[in-house]
């Protein structure tokens, strides 16, 4: 559960064929959408339950998850427009190859893998940090 990387081990980077990199960066791409949604709809849910928050710790728990949740909207709209200007380079690269770098598209291909795994662990463990604080002030509340 905590490997998120989708592409086959070794060294599938150094020497994968370009339309699997394409058809991999597609695949970030997608989940980087999905994240967008499933972060505009924790947006969405923290807003409306922090009308209903009575207790002064509970709000600073709530506005702390809604800070990281919100930071976590950002960094997905960056790593969109990344992946997206990273499909461009592997179109020019499969379109004409004789002019490409391609040991910089590789290490480019790395960096952004990493990047794009850390904001999914780190979106997931916010998400979670979230529904704790709500589930915590739920079960107060029934008491």
């Amino acid at each position: 559960m905590e490997n998120f990387r989708i592409r086959p081990k070794g060294d599938f980077i150094e020497n994968g064929d370009w339309q699997e990199l394409y058809i991999l960066t597609e695949h970030w791409k997608s989940d980087l959408l999905f994240y967008k949604d499933d972060l505009r709809f924790l947006r969405h849910l923290e807003d409306k339950y922090f009308l209903w928050i009575k207790a002064q710790a509970d709000l600073d728990n709530i506005r702390r998850a809604g800070e990281s949740i919100l930071k976590d909207s950002r960094d997905c709209d960056e790593l969109l427009e990344r992946v997206g200007k990273h499909l461009l380079h592997i179109a020019a690269i499969i379109d004409d190859p004789e002019k490409q770098n391609y040991k910089t598209f590789r290490v480019e291909h790395n960096e952004l893998e990493e990047e794009v795994t850390k904001f999914i662990k780190n979106t997931r463990r916010n998400r979670r940090e979230l529904f704790k604080v709500i589930e915590m002030d739920v079960e107060v509340d029934k008491m």
